[in-house]
């Protein structure tokens, strides 16, 4: 029964990390439901680890061309290179936010934004923010021509990824479509952009919560992890290929049914 739910944690973290539902208020409230321990921000940091790996390994080719450096392909080069530094800004936002809670107030959101009533609500305003995205017109930047105050706007609204339900995939590419992003490229931005995001988070979780992972044991937490990365890899390809013909209308509807689905079962 422990291998099964690690890899229940390790589906639902993966195919909802990147497709903009909310792995968080996900694998809260489905525990919930089935009956099983919720694991918590520390257990879920962790596993988000198998999502870092998952995108990494996807735009493997995007990550590494920077390293050529011939003169045939210096502008490709220096675009990926240019793309690094967006990242960077990107992230500045959440790390402050993040750190300022975490040094502040640490138990802010065990207490209070992670009760099942406070995803409801986030999710329906989440609904209504994607809708607007969807809504948008414009679509001429891309990561090519974008500016660094662009990545730093994506990387604002990043920063409310922190409060459970929001979903880090579904702010990001949203603030991107309401910029003018064009969708493929929103959603590529905002897969790299959650590498560092995540990351920091795991490690910052792992560090305060030592003590705590030798009561999972270490093959549970394996399972977990190389399920979370099967299922991110699959999330990653759908949204790319879907998101950019079909846009977020999908799922804004579904957040509006999960929001009513948690009241109803308060």
């Amino acid at each position: 029964m422990e291998y099964l739910r690690f890899i229940l944690y390790g589906l639902i973290q993966g195919l909802t990390e990147f497709i903009p539902v909310s792995s968080t208020a996900h694998l809260k409230v489905i525990s919930l439901f089935l009956g099983i321990d919720d694991p918590g921000p520390s257990l879920s940091a962790t596993i988000q680890l198998g999502s870092v790996a998952a995108v990494a390994w996807y735009f493997r080719s995007d990550i590494f061309k920077f390293r050529s450096q011939s003169s045939q392909k210096i502008l490709e080069y220096l675009i990926h290179e240019r793309l690094l530094r967006s990242i960077l800004i990107g992230t500045i936002p959440i790390v402050l936010v993040g750190g300022s809670i975490k040094l502040f107030a640490p138990y802010f959101f065990e207490n209070v934004l992670r009760s099942n009533i406070s995803i409801a609500l986030v999710s329906f305003l989440m609904a209504f923010f994607m809708y607007l995205a969807d809504s948008a017109k414009s679509h001429s930047i891309n990561i090519k021509n974008h500016n660094y105050s662009d990545s730093f706007l994506i990387g604002f609204f990043q920063a409310f990824a922190i409060f459970p339900g929001v979903s880090r995939s579904g702010v990001t590419i949203s603030s991107a479509l309401i910029s003018g992003w064009e969708r493929g490229d929103a959603a590529k931005f905002s897969f790299l952009l959650g590498i560092p995001a995540i990351s920091l988070a795991a490690i910052v979780e792992f560090i305060s919560s030592f003590n705590d992972f030798f009561a999972f044991g270490f093959l549970p937490l394996f399972v977990g992890l190389i399920t979370t990365f099967l299922s991110s890899l699959f999330a990653i390809d759908f949204l790319l290929k879907y998101f950019s013909s079909n846009g977020l209308k999908i799922f804004v509807i579904y957040r509006v049914i999960f929001g009513f689905v948690i009241l109803l079962n308060l």
